[in-house]
């Protein structure tokens, strides 16, 4: 048999937590509940943080580059020649390589990563009814006066029908890469008037970490998520909210669907390896809070579901994955050689093994006022905010809503110096910039 396929769905702003096959009973996903069910999640996946408020930008750097956060360029809008992207090595290996919708990295990076693609969006975030949409330039040099609109169309539409276009007209015997990119959930949470009425907001559960304000100045209230509702946040604005980011899931999910119908339809379902993941969480009203710019489960934690031949079916690793492994445990499973460049780990070994931790920690950075280290169990969280400090001390096993903060019982004391050496690991292994203040 040729070499695998690989479709990868990619979501913007989708929290862990929103599909219904791992334990959400008020979101209807069929087709990613399909997924679940046919592949591996990873209910531990994770972001490493970001250096900038739009998080998706170095977040989707490191998923195309599998490079840590801190080696990057800046803040990933663009991707140096020496960081060998998925793409390439996919395209060296035979591979063609499709791309639709949103891209936050550079048009030079787009052009080394697809060979073929329609309905690109250069950026992080637009109108949904009016995405400006790039047509493929084989050249990767993406003129201004060639952006144009499908007005009255949405994003996840116009992306989704891209890929079943592909899809349908692919007739060649070389393997492909198609990567499929959405620019939902990402507000504003717009989409057809039928997925929003699926929805009561009055019906919703308010997140068990719901407050009307976050109790302590965390760094960056002004940053354009958190000024979406004033303050303070109320349980029916936060009920208001999640009825349209769920409608704006499900619509997405019906999107997944339709591009796995035509993968089916097209007899190439049982030779293609299928992966969903998100670039971020976000808040949606829990601390407080609504965006991604902090250090909590909802924003940092993700969706990632690896589906196809070779991969367990209906089972869940509770392993440590950040996006940046995707990368390597792709590049293995197809039996190629990593670049060296390559900084993720891959986690095929834990498809086989249940038990395999990948890793015994996560580390998270915020720009230079946010830094969190947790293991299996602790979570420690440290801001450095306009010169006020203060720090959070999470039992994730006992209080998974993060609502209770051990910091000054004297009992979790040896917690928190041992999260605090895992912090200095940014400096050490990682490269953080930041001068340490939380050892201070």
């Amino acid at each position: 048999m040729s070499k695998p396929n690989i479709l990868f769905f990619f979501a913007d702003d989708q929290r862990f937590d929103t599909i219904g096959a791992l334990g959400n009973n008020e979101i209807n996903t069929p087709n990613l509940d399909r997924l679940v069910e046919n592949g591996t999640t990873y209910t531990h996946a994770s972001i490493m943080g970001g250096t900038s408020g739009a998080i998706c930008m170095p977040s989707r750097a490191m998923l195309m580059t599998s490079r840590t956060l801190f080696h990057l360029d800046r803040q990933g809008q663009d991707v140096p020649a020496d960081h060998t992207m998925l793409g390439e090595v996919l395209q060296s290996a035979g591979y063609a390589t499709f791309g639709t919708g949103k891209w936050h990295n550079g048009c030079s990076a787009y052009a080394r990563s697809f060979s073929q693609g329609d309905r690109v969006f250069f950026g992080g975030m637009s109108d949904h009814y009016k995405v400006p949409l790039n047509p493929f330039d084989p050249e990767g040099t993406y003129p201004e006066d060639q952006i144009y609109f499908e007005e009255k169309r949405h994003s996840s539409d116009l992306f989704s029908s891209a890929a079943c276009e592909f899809l349908d007209c692919y007739d060649s015997d070389d393997p492909f890469f198609l990567y499929l990119s959405f620019t939902a959930p990402h507000d504003p949470r717009d989409t057809h008037p039928k997925y929003h009425n699926m929805y009561d907001a009055s019906s919703l559960s308010v997140p068990e970490n719901f407050l009307e304000r976050h109790p302590f100045n965390h760094g960056d209230f002004e940053v354009r998520d958190e000024k979406l509702v004033p303050w303070p946040r109320t349980p029916g604005i936060v009920q208001e909210h999640l009825a349209a980011y769920y409608a704006m899931i499900t619509h997405l999910d019906a999107q997944v669907g339709e591009v796995l119908d035509v993968l089916k339809r097209n007899g190439k379902a049982e030779n293609t390896i299928i992966i969903f993941a998100g670039d971020n969480g976000l808040a949606v009203g829990q601390h407080g809070l609504f965006g991604k710019q902090n250090m909590y489960e909802h924003s940092v934690r993700v969706p990632l579901i690896f589906s196809g031949p070779g991969i367990p079916a209906g089972e869940q690793r509770d392993a440590f994955a950040y996006l940046i492994d995707i990368y390597p445990t792709l590049i293995e499973l197809l039996g190629l050689e990593c670049p060296s460049s390559v900084e993720g780990t891959s986690l095929l070994d834990s498809f086989s093994d249940p038990d395999l931790l990948v890793r015994d920690a996560f580390l998270y950075a915020y720009k230079d006022f946010q830094r969190s280290a947790r293991d299996r169990r602790m979570k420690l969280i440290e801001y450095n905010a306009d010169g006020g400090r203060n720090t959070q001390l999470f039992d994730l096993e006992k209080d998974p809503w993060e609502t209770r903060n051990l910091v000054g019982e004297e009992k979790h004391s040896e917690d928190i110096r041992r999260l605090r050496v895992q912090l200095d690991r940014w400096h050490t292994e990682f490269d953080d910039p930041t001068e340490p203040w939380w050892n201070g």
